[in-house]
């Protein structure tokens, strides 16, 4: 179903121009009038004087004033209420909505933030779970498609454990779940409710963009809708891209995004298990993209590696740090750890960002660890060298998602 324009209907009390500003000098003494509206004039030349619907039970009408009561269709918003936030006048309009049933419970669950994706609202899986709205029906996402100035609602479950991180949507208000976003110029086009979107990893889209890979032959192993499929190719330069994603509806989606940025013909998608991909010998760089954990598919980045010259992994993995608090002084003074020193390392961390011992040891092991991969498979000793460690983002108080950049390159023989 179509979200509809939901007529706004907001009690008022219309007195004659000469008593209006009498009238609202006593509405505001008694805290009824309602501020996000403006006075306006009604038939008869009379001027009518919006009132919170929720007090209409306390009004009293003083008897110096003849006035009566009218309702007024979509009234005009005070300035004041232009300057409302999404979240207050979508608080708002549910208050009006509900009238005398409107409670503290009812707005604390109320969301305050939610995604966006073109005309579809994307709501937290918390939001608006009391009994009370169940009654409200459409009614309910027709109000909120409305005040956040949406055509359509959806509201975010669970992640699946199905293996293929299957979203658990459920599309409230509109016909189909696909939406169109657009990152750094890159567009995407997917079906909220069957494929995952993370807006949290732009940093490292932004960074991949940046990356010289004009010439290259990339292989993404986990390559989902092409989160970063698409930067390599169109930002990045890369010559040709392998996208394997096991997720059907994630497949459509990278079909339908490769054609949508033009880089169609320079993309082969392989549907199916990355850890079965035929590919051998091809890459000058691999992506692996996936977390908690990548480490299944390093034995597939080993074999699609050229084996003449090598190349370089981006390693995608969940690192979990110990805190290392600063004494209460320097900590108040300096604010978070994270912001407190210059990268380590001779520049192979993100800048402003303190490479953590924990880090530095992660990405230690799995150069030691890619180093034994590629001598079992060559027969020949290689060499790792660590590039660059990326700080993505922080899944939790001490567990942070970081990126690898892993250049391996084949020993010359003596």
């Amino acid at each position: 179903m179509e979200a509809k324009d939901v007529p706004i209907l907001v009690p008022a009390l219309a007195t004659e121009l000469r008593f209006a500003q009498r009238l609202r000098k006593h509405l505001e003494e008694e805290q009824l009038l309602d501020g996000r509206y403006r006075l306006q004039e009604v038939p008869g030349g009379r001027m009518a004087l919006p009132v919170l619907e929720e007090k209409l039970s306390q009004l009293r009408l003083p008897r110096e004033v003849p006035c009566g009561l009218v309702r007024i269709q979509d009234p005009v918003p005070s300035r004041a209420a232009r300057r409302q936030t999404p979240a207050q006048k979508l608080r708002d309009q549910l208050q009006r909505l509900l009238g005398q049933s409107w409670s503290e419970e009812l707005e604390r669950d109320v969301p305050r933030a939610w995604q966006r994706h073109g005309d579809l609202v994307l709501l937290s899986e918390d939001s608006f779970r009391a009994a009370p709205w169940e009654k409200l029906g459409t009614a309910l996402w027709e109000t909120v498609a409305s005040a956040l100035g949406a055509q359509r609602v959806a509201r975010r479950g669970r992640v699946l454990p199905d293996g293929i991180r299957s979203p658990s949507v459920t599309l409230l208000l509109g016909q189909d779940g696909w939406v169109e976003h657009v990152d750094n110029g890159i567009r995407y086009t997917f079906d909220v409710t069957k494929c995952m979107f993370s807006p949290g990893n732009i940093t490292e889209k932004l960074r991949v963009a940046s990356l010289p890979c004009s010439g290259e032959v990339l292989v993404d192993l986990y390559a989902g809708i092409g989160y970063f499929t698409l930067p390599y190719l169109v930002h990045a330069a890369a010559a040709f891209a392998h996208a394997c994603e096991w997720n059907g509806h994630a497949v459509e989606a990278l079909r339908r995004n490769l054609a949508l940025n033009g880089v169609r013909d320079r993309c082969r998608v392989h549907h199916g298990d990355s850890r079965q991909l035929e590919l051998r010998d091809v890459a000058d760089r691999v992506n692996l993209g996936l977390i908690p954990s990548s480490e299944e598919g390093w034995p597939v980045a080993c074999r699609v590696l050229k084996k003449d010259t090598g190349g370089v992994l981006h390693i995608h993995h969940n690192v979990e740090s110990l805190p290392a608090p600063a004494p209460p002084q320097l900590q108040a003074e300096r604010g978070p750890p994270e912001a407190q020193h210059p990268t380590e390392d001779c520049g192979k961390g993100t800048p402003g960002v303190r490479i953590r011992p924990e880090w530095q040891r992660w990405a230690e092991a799995v150069a030691a660890r890619i180093q034994g991969l590629l001598a079992e498979l060559h027969g020949q000793l290689w060499h790792t060298s660590i590039l660059h460690i990326q700080a993505v983002k922080s899944y939790a108080p001490h567990v942070h998602h970081l990126v690898l950049d892993l250049e391996c390159r084949p020993t010359p023989p003596a």
